[in-house]
Order: structure tokens, then sequence, then C-alpha cells
């Protein structure tokens, strides 16, 4: 490997004495978010687990929730930045009966592993300070080890059929005008088509699982409405990618939902399960847009836009019931110089 000429830059714009960008408060804010939630749920799914494996990727995964949480805090206090309130004990029960079976969480894991991923990635190019730097950098490595070892134990245990295998190509070829069609003379799906399809199944067939088990457990009507809505709208979605594949004989992920056990006992409070599932749904936006832009067929881009505008009014809807219940905290934001007054 070739290593890369070091570069001598002398500046004090990326000291961590420097102030914080927006960009490196709003990311460490949502990351503070999303991994005192993990914490929650993680704690709870050792409650339950028996497989060794298992148990230990979740230890892992724990340890790395709290280690973040824990440095985002030590960056906020030498900023004097109020400490987000996030999800603590009053949201889980860790006495609550099981509500999964242990080749759940690996799933489960994997699903939102690669959410973090993405937060971390879209963040690495966007801050500038030092030790916000090389804190993301941390996160991505480290989550990056945890995937592997995700993705180990998923094959290992026969958790998970690999993506669809297409043949080599032997030569090169350059696309006609037809390339696009996607009602007349479609052609056959090509790779990256084919490995959104199956990334976006995968991801759902697990949202749908865990948002089946939050619509069970739900205490409030409203709440649970919203998640049985959800849990419709990810079926509907299943069912119209696994079509795809299956037009060109793949095969595609299986769904999940066996791996939710009937208890309709919470071990999490409303707030978290509204929460999650709106950061996840709204994750889907970011996954649908992605797959749109390697697409090249027009049905497939069609059927990726009309999927994003569904799960945009879900996000919508849950974003009211959270607000309206007094519990989505402020984001940092800019100043309202509209709203300045003078002395």
């Amino acid at each position: 490997m070739t290593p890369f000429r070091p570069i001598i830059v002398s500046t004090d714009k990326t000291s961590p004495h420097s102030k914080l960008t927006s960009a490196e408060m709003g990311k460490l804010w949502a990351t503070y978010m999303g991994n005192s939630m993990a914490e929650c749920i993680l704690n709870y799914y050792l409650q339950h687990v028996e497989d060794e494996d298992i148990k230990t990727l979740l230890e892992n995964a724990l340890d790395l929730s709290v280690e973040f949480v824990k440095r985002i805090e030590e960056i906020f206090q030498k900023e004097n930045f109020a400490i987000p309130q996030g999800f603590g004990d009053e949201d889980v029960n860790l006495g609550a009966p099981r509500l999964f079976e242990d080749e759940f969480y690996v799933h489960y894991l994997k699903y939102t592993a690669k959410a973090g991923l993405s937060i971390y990635n879209v963040a690495i190019p966007l801050v500038t300070r030092s030790d916000v730097r090389e804190f993301y950098e941390y996160c991505m490595k480290q989550t990056m080890k945890l995937m592997e070892q995700i993705v180990d134990i998923l094959m290992a245990k026969g958790y998970i059929i690999k993506p669809p295998i297409i043949p080599t190509p032997d030569k090169v070829e350059f696309v006609e005008e037809s390339f696009m069609n996607g009602i007349f003379n479609q052609r056959p799906l090509h790779a990256l088509e084919i490995a959104h399809f199956y990334d976006n199944i995968e991801n759902n067939v697990t949202s749908k699982a865990l948002i089946m088990a939050f619509s069970q457990v739900a205490k409030d009507d409203k709440i649970r409405d919203l998640f049985i809505k959800g849990r419709d709208l990810t079926e509907i979605n299943i069912k119209r990618y696994v079509q795809k594949l299956n037009e060109e004989n793949l095969p595609a992920p299986s769904y999940l939902d066996h791996l939710v056990k009937p208890s309709t006992f919470s071990p999490f409070s409303d707030k978290l399960m509204l929460h999650h599932k709106m950061d996840m749904f709204a994750m889907k936006v970011r996954a649908f847009g992605n797959s749109v832009a390697v697409s090249g067929r027009n049905d497939i881009g069609f059927q990726y836009i009309k999927s994003l505008l569904k799960i945009q009014g879900f996000v919508n809807d849950a974003a009211k019931i959270y607000i309206e219940k007094g519990w989505m905290e402020q984001p940092p934001y800019a100043i309202d110089r509209d709203r300045l007054v003078s002395d």
C-alpha cells in the first residue's frame, strides 16, 4: 500500500479550544440522543439473552454506546453546553418479560449499526475541530469492527442468506436508449439495483418486527395506532421490493416476525419507542434517496419516490405526537434575529 505523503499545516482553526460549529453541535447532539437510547434497549436485551455469542455481541455494542455518550458529555462540559436529557432509567423496565428471541438481537444490531455508520460517515467530512473529528473517526472504526462481528455471527448461525449472486461480466458493454425503460422492454436489474433492493428488504423486515413488537406493548392508543400504520406501510414496501427480486428469480431476505414474542408488557416507555421509530423511519428516507440515485430504470425510481413520500408522512405524524406529549428536545439552533428586540 502506497503511504500518503505528509502535509505539514499549522493552524489554530482546528484546535480543540475553538468553538464548536453548527455541524459539530448537531452531529454530537444527535449521536448523544441515539446512543443514550441504545443504552436502555441493549441493557434490556441483556436481561434475557441466552446465546453466549450473541450476549458478547450485545455487551460489545453496549460498551460502545456508553463510551460514545461519555466522550460527548466531556466535550459538552468543556463548552458549557447543556447535556441533553436523552433517555435513562425511566425509559426502560429491565424486569419486563422477554419480547424478542435471541436471533432478533443480531438483526437489530445490524439495522442500528448501519444507521450509526451513516451518521458518522456524514459527520466526518463536516466536522473541523480536531477532537470532534478524532471522535467520529473512532466511532466509525469501532462500529465497523462491531459490524464485522455481527455479519460473522449472522452467517455462522445461518440467520441470513448472502445477497443474490449474478453472472460475472466477461467483457465491457455499453447501454442502449432502452436502459431506463421501466414499463415496456424492461432490462434485467443491474448489480446496484439488486444490492439496494436487498438492503431495503433487510432493513424493512427488521423494522417491521420491531414496530410490530412496539404496537403490542404501547400504552397510548394514539401511539399504538401509529405503530400499526407503520407496520402495515412497511409490509407493503417489503412486498414490492421482494416482487422486484422474484421477477428476476433472485432470493430475498426472510421475514423476522416470528422472532417477536406475544408479550404485551412493555419494557420501554412510549417516549423511547416513538422516538426510535420516528428516527429509524427518517433514516429510511435517506436510504430510499440513495437507492433512487443508483437506479437506472424509471419504474424503480418511481417506486422508491412513492415509498419515500409515505414514509415521510409517517415521520411527520410521529413528530406531531412527540411534540404534543412534550417529549421532543430542542436541537441546537441559529439565532432568530427577527425576534431580537433592542433594550
